[in-house]
């Protein structure tokens, strides 16, 4: 886990680390803008193939400031300024009754300046050479949305939500919402799940002492918690090795329901695949038995 400052993309924190520590293969859940701070999920080699589930399934937790007053072209300070606008004294039950309207799945506006795509093409490779970007919106989840501190020009706040959120878009939402214009200031993220800011190191921690890098190493069961796992026998390894699908029973599947991910180990005890509990197994009748799909293979050929 990676505790990004202020200033570096997480391409670039990435980049350094594959450079400094020879990691051949490395990607993130979870991308953080240059601004932003806080937890940012550093994958490494097989744990690369579980970052889509990271990143669909992990609820993430942030804190920050929004400037009232000011409109820029990315929604952030980093951005250029389109709009000023005079702050008149913002009545805090207002504050709190806007930002309680962003709790719930709703539809978000995407930012000119982001990675979603229009026609194979990125908006912020649109936006940069000044061409006509067109309004995208994409459903968010929001848990949580609360005002913490009000000064003047400044908003504190602290956000609960799901993957794919845009804090910029609620940032820039809420200060249409004023009537005075807003842009996001500074932004941390506090918690990526299933890990928080505790358990984080800085990019200067991780590079300038390399030899404690392996002790600072979450292994892929400790990513998917919330995985039924499922302890194979050799047999069963070999086969799911072989790109099969697995008919098991007993105690291994009286808790699953079909639809289920399953963390799958080898007869050693280590992780061997993702895989997906089908339902009942049709050739086992009169025990609990049921069919396991991989999804996944996550050992090293």
């Amino acid at each position: 886990m990676l505790n990004k400052g202020r200033g570096p993309s997480s391409a670039a924190c990435l980049g350094a680390i594959k450079k400094r520590l020879g990691q051949p293969r490395i990607g993130h859940a979870g991308t953080l803008d240059p601004m932003a701070e806080g937890v940012l999920l550093v994958l490494l080699g097989q744990a690369t193939k579980i970052s889509g589930h990271l990143m669909h399934g992990g609820g993430k937790i942030y804190n920050g400031v929004i400037r009232l007053g000011v409109v820029t072209d990315t929604w952030d300070a980093e951005g250029r300024v389109l709009e000023r606008f005079a702050v008149k004294d913002i009545d805090p039950s207002l504050l709190h009754e806007v930002c309680a309207t962003f709790v719930g799945s709703h539809e978000q506006e995407v930012p000119a300046y982001s990675a979603a795509k229009h026609q194979g093409r990125p908006l912020y490779e649109l936006a940069r050479k000044g061409l006509d970007t067109p309004v995208k919106k994409k459903m968010v989840n929001v848990y949580r949305c609360e005002v913490e501190l009000v000064d003047p020009e400044r908003v504190f706040f602290r956000v609960s939500c799901g993957s794919g959120t845009y804090i910029r878009s609620l940032a820039h939402s809420l200060g249409k919402r004023l009537g005075c214009g807003g842009t996001l200031e500074k932004l941390t993220r506090e918690y990526s799940r299933p890990f928080g800011m505790d358990e984080a190191h800085t990019l200067e921690e991780v590079l300038e002492n390399p030899e404690a890098f392996p002790s600072r190493l979450y292994g892929i069961a400790e990513a998917l918690p919330d995985w039924p796992q499922i302890r194979l026998t050799q047999a069963e390894t070999a086969i799911v090795r072989n790109g099969g699908r697995l008919s098991v029973s007993g105690d291994r599947v009286l808790a699953l329901a079909p639809g289920q991910n399953l963390l799958l180990f080898d007869a050693d005890g280590q992780v061997l695949a993702l895989g997906e509990f089908l339902g009942d197994s049709p050739e086992q009748s009169g025990v609990e038995s049921g069919v396991l799909r991989i999804t996944r293979g996550l050992w090293n050929t």
